[in-house]
């Protein structure tokens, strides 16, 4: 590849912009935020969450559930993702971040990349670029280089769960993002699949595009401009 130039949720909503992709109205976008799973590498699927969970219910035992918006993953990493929200800011976060990450990096080998993602970083146009990911950082670097996205080349920054920000759906990350790359998140544009991701990106103030329209639930389905694929959805953008 060639290389590239350096409260309640509703109430949120309404901070960052739905992109009508096919209009136009996003080509001044100063930063490229990319969601990783399922956007631009298929690792979930070959996770085994189930076993993950048991894992982390062997380790801490019950937990109460929180609240967190719907989304089309299946059971298991509903509630691997929802038990790092419920034990955010507990003591024993990192032991069942880490319990969770080995069965993540166990399929990296297996993992493959989403349509077109090889190409569009060919022909991506130079620009800040991150990763913005509910995986670990460390896992989120391995998984990209292993299918040949290296950190200064492609991607110019990877903000992963981490026990001193909230993970989306809330903006931390998206907001860590573009302050690592220096601009305001109101001139960045986040891509992703789910509701997660657009609520992070919208509750922060950026811009978001959906990849195919599975992710997105209840209202936010109605509500979420889609491409089918990754290079669709940077047409619209002026990114290729």
């Amino acid at each position: 590849m060639e290389s590239k130039d350096s409260r309640s949720w509703g109430s949120r909503l309404g901070a960052g912009t739905i992109a009508s992709w096919h209009s136009g109205d996003v080509t001044d976008t100063h930063a490229l935020l990319l969601d990783l799973d399922r956007t631009l590498v298929d690792l979930q699927s070959y996770t085994n969450y189930a076993a993950a969970l048991a894992d982390v219910q062997e380790l801490v035992g019950e937990w109460s559930d929180v609240d967190v918006p719907t989304t089309d993953w299946d059971r298991a990493t509903m509630s691997c993702m929802s038990v790092l929200h419920a034990f955010f800011g507990d003591a024993r976060w990192s032991q069942i971040s880490a319990t969770i990450a080995r069965h993540e990096r166990a399929a990296i080998p297996q993992s493959h990349l989403m349509p077109t993602v090889q190409e569009c970083f060919v022909r991506l146009v130079s620009g800040p670029t991150a990763v913005i990911t509910l995986l670990p950082g460390d896992v989120a670097r391995d998984v990209l280089e292993f299918h040949g996205l290296r950190m200064g080349q492609e991607i110019d920054v990877v903000v992963g769960r981490d026990p001193a920000m909230r993970p989306k759906p809330e903006p931390d990350g998206v907001i860590e993002a573009c302050r690592i790359l220096g601009v305001a998140p109101g001139s960045a544009t986040m891509v992703g699949d789910s509701t997660w991701d657009a609520q992070a990106a919208l509750a922060a103030g950026a811009t978001f595009v959906g990849v195919t329209a599975d992710g997105f639930e209840g209202d936010m389905r109605e509500r979420v401009a889609t491409a089918p694929t990754m290079d669709q959805a940077l047409q619209g953008l002026g990114r290729e």
